[in-house]
């Protein structure tokens, strides 16, 4: 296995002979658990890196196997999740209707998010899904965490530590 195989396939997750998606996100949970105890800037810099290098590793998958987003490639989804879930309460509710709303949204793909999969190309176009999927879900819950009490907590409107 390639480097560029393992970071594409998260370790050869994506190997999975059912739902290697869902697994990839799987895997993402305890990595956003630790992000979620960083600094929100030092957190996002992290998941941009993560971005970038897997927009590499699936460019240099799909030129190997002549095929693109081959359902083997799941660091979209592991970065996908990663901003689902960044500067979500750090609640069981928020980390769980992360992971069901984003795979939710992964496999519909509603609104633009199917647009995207269909006409980008290259690994960009494998991950900008994904990314898409991920920030949709994070919009959407963050108005659900500052208009309800369903993900565990509730913002009281202040900003003190």
């Amino acid at each position: 296995m390639t480097p560029w195989t393992f970071i594409a396939t998260c370790g050869g997750v994506g190997y999975a002979p059912k739902a290697p998606g869902t697994f990839g996100t799987l895997i993402a949970v305890p990595f956003a658990v630790a992000l979620a105890f960083l600094p929100p800037v030092l957190a996002m810099a992290i998941i941009i890196g993560i971005t970038m290098v897997g927009i590499q590793a699936c460019e240099k998958f799909c030129a190997v196997s002549g095929e693109h987003d081959r359902q083997e490639i799941v660091i979209d989804e592991f970065a996908g999740y990663l901003i689902a879930v960044n500067m979500l309460p750090f609640t069981w509710q928020s980390f769980f209707a992360a992971f069901i709303l984003f795979r939710f949204l992964d496999i519909t793909k509603p609104l633009f998010i199917g647009r995207l999969d269909r006409n980008v190309k290259g690994g960009v176009g494998v991950m900008v899904d994904d990314l898409a999927a991920g920030l949709v879900a994070n919009v959407l819950l963050q108005f659900a965490f500052y208009q309800t009490d369903w993900l565990g907590v509730q913002w009281d409107g202040s900003f003190s530590l």
